[in-house]
């Protein structure tokens, strides 16, 4: 609308002109009848010529003249209108494409180091994952050595690997056979081809050696949320501003996952060892093996996940909703508050959760 106050102006200014000359024209004295009688006599005495003049006339062009203005001044107000309207969709529809186009350079943006790890001469490529070759994983890892071991899990190993002399990766070995390691393997796959965010790792490519499947994720350097929490440092490297800023990358993640995702999904297994830490301490969510769309819950979706983060309707009802990610990043939350484990041994016949001792016991929280 800015552009067309230049143009209305001068407009504006040249039809209050033909105003004030139409009312200028009303306004001129006409020859009355008393003066023409005295010219006449002048010209012939004796003889009074009388020449009425009407108003008809000048009233029927001043008439024509403000319809044709008016007429001209709506035609223009109409184009002006038109072409603003035109303008604004042209705009619309520019910034939508620009969003869209910007989207992928987001996702880029987000993960450099999948386009460093996608330009060695190792792999080849299956839609936007690389499928590395076994030996190279052997090599990256001097053959799966103990001293390139990162943590283990309940699936397998998880290894440093070097690439290419300098690049550095994490590689996740998953060792046995066994459908429902098939089954996670491929729905961690799939999900993060699919998902790409700041706050979820990156999936730099996939290997299927035999009953050995592996995994290869970017370089978290200070590795999982539960090692700082629980490890040696018991979280002396965590400053409050910290411990909030990862709350506020998981809960990021978790909006991503429920609300932008269509359909959404639900991730089935929020807990600390799931979140990974950068180098400078940036979140990011990992291990979608268990990751289901919402409204598959029914069907034939086992109860899974890790004691002391589900959710109680789905341990007792079986009863999976974007809620029960929720409840788990409730418990990850009083983790970083407390610094105490979801479920701790109190003796050897009796666990304790951090939720009871939350509730009943009312400990006082030391900052």
């Amino acid at each position: 609308m800015n552009l067309l106050c230049p143009l209305l102006l001068p407009m504006w200014q040249c039809f209050l002109s033909l105003l004030s000359l139409v009312n200028l024209a009303r306004t001129t004295p006409v020859s009355t009848v008393s003066s023409f009688s005295s010219q006449m006599e002048a010209v012939s005495p004796g003889m009074a010529v009388i020449k009425v003049v009407h108003h008809q006339d000048l009233n029927k062009r001043i008439l024509v003249t403000l319809i044709v203005a008016s007429t001209l001044l709506c035609g223009v107000l109409l184009f002006l209108l038109y072409f603003w309207i035109c303008r604004h969709k042209i705009m619309k529809n520019s910034n939508g494409e620009a969003k869209r186009n910007l989207e992928p350079t987001k996702t880029i943006s987000l993960s450099p180091i999948a386009d460093q790890f996608n330009s060695l001469p190792m792999a080849c490529k299956k839609g936007s994952v690389a499928v590395i070759e076994y030996r190279l994983l052997e090599a990256a890892t001097n053959n799966f050595r103990e001293s390139n071991v990162l943590g283990e899990g309940g699936r397998g190993r998880v290894y440093k690997a070097c690439f290419d002399g300098k690049f550095l990766a994490v590689v996740k070995k998953l060792d046995g056979g066994g459908h429902n390691v098939e089954r996670e393997f491929e729905n961690e796959v799939d999900w993060l081809i699919k998902i790409q965010h700041q706050n979820i790792v990156s999936l730099l490519g996939y290997c299927i050696h035999g009953e050995s499947k592996l995994l290869v994720y970017e370089m978290m350097q200070n590795g999982s949320l539960e090692s700082q929490l629980h490890g040696l440092t018991r979280g002396s490297a965590l400053t409050w501003q910290l411990r909030m800023k990862i709350a506020i990358d998981v809960a990021r993640a978790l909006e991503y996952l429920h609300e932008h995702c269509n359909p959404p999904v639900i991730h089935r297994d929020i807990k600390s060892s799931n979140i990974l830490l950068d180098s400078d301490f940036n979140a990011k969510l990992s291990d979608f093996g268990l990751a289901v769309v919402t409204g598959s819950q029914n069907k034939n979706v086992k109860l899974s996940g890790t004691l002391g983060y589900v959710a109680p309707e789905y341990l007792l009802e079986g009863k999976l909703t974007d809620k029960s990610d929720v409840y788990a990043f409730g418990i990850v939350l009083l983790e970083l508050l407390v610094r105490k484990k979801p479920l701790e041994q109190m003796s050897p016949s009796r666990c304790q959760s951090l939720v009871t001792w939350v509730i009943f016991f009312q400990p006082k929280i030391y900052l």
